[in-house]
């Protein structure tokens, strides 16, 4: 006998709730859901007695299992949205996460004019289009050392019609000799290479080159503090993204490296996310 929608997402909430909290797992439901049916939530609620081909289930019941083992679901999706902007996604990015939106938030804050922004490890792009979405005079360039990732972001660019975001293969700072910008900001890689969680839940299927960094998972944020004022403006600004227990370090790290009004911002669950510098041009580089 066939099920109707509202039993079919029951089934899978039940079986999600042994893995996810009870909220995520009926998010996470209906959003396989709506995605084999190529729906919207509204109509997904709307007709929750209609019935579902046996087509369909079988392929929502396989994304589940999938989710079961660990599996995203923005990559079995396609996209994340982030900041307002729907990005696709695959596994050779980092999943944008609601944590980095501090970040922007922090970013949009000193933008303004045609100023020279930099984004380093740009991934999917998100940072960089969401400045560019929300400040559409800076001139924003995004960097990668990931030739995948990079042709994902661009993808992400041309999508969005942001197609002046500057899309450079670069190790860091590597591609970027001579170019200097009013604001340079990063999601770095920043666990521990020893952290449990690397094998644990989504962290399992995302790129370890974007998520660890050393034994104290700090060895990125060393290299783009030290090389940042090369690249910055006199008066222009470094913004990090870190681990919650991190901040002190990166604020004592900037600091040494001459690095004035250092600041940490927090995230959307009161934890230390952000820090950001003020570079004064005084100390040599």
């Amino acid at each position: 006998m066939p099920l109707t929608l509202q039993q079919l997402l029951m089934t899978a909430r039940q079986q999600l709730a042994q893995v996810l909290p009870p909220g995520e797992a009926r998010s996470e439901a209906q959003l396989l859901l709506m995605h084999v049916l190529a729906i919207n939530r509204a109509w997904l609620i709307a007709h929750g007695s209609d019935e579902v081909t046996a087509q369909h289930a079988q392929v929502f019941n396989q994304l589940v299992q999938r989710r079961l083992q660990g599996e995203p679901v923005a990559y079995m999706l396609g996209y994340r949205e982030f900041f307002g902007l729907r990005l696709k996604v695959t596994p050779d990015t980092l999943i944008p996460r609601p944590d980095t939106e501090t970040l922007v938030e922090a970013a949009l804050q000193k933008i303004s004019g045609a100023m020279r922004v930099l984004d380093l490890g740009t991934g999917t792009g998100a940072i960089a289009l969401a400045m560019a979405q929300h400040a559409p005079q800076a001139q924003v360039t995004a960097v990668d050392a990931s030739v995948k990732a990079l042709a994902v972001a661009r993808e992400n660019a041309q999508s969005l019609q942001l197609g002046s975001v500057r899309c450079v293969h670069s190790d860091w700072f590597e591609a970027l000799a001579g170019q200097t910008f009013d604001l340079i900001v990063s999601n770095p890689p920043y666990i521990e290479d020893s952290d449990p969680h690397l094998a644990q839940g989504d962290l399992r299927f995302e790129p370890y080159s974007a998520l660890a960094s050393g034994a104290d998972g700090l060895q990125d944020i060393d290299r783009i503090i030290a090389s940042a004022p090369t690249y910055l403006h006199t008066k222009g600004w470094l913004m990090l993204e870190h681990g919650y227990n991190q901040a002190e370090a990166v604020q004592q790290r900037l600091a040494m490296h001459g690095f004035q009004a250092v600041e940490t911002r927090q995230d959307l669950g009161g934890n230390p996310r952000v820090t950001l510098g003020q570079w004064d041009g005084s100390k040599p580089v």
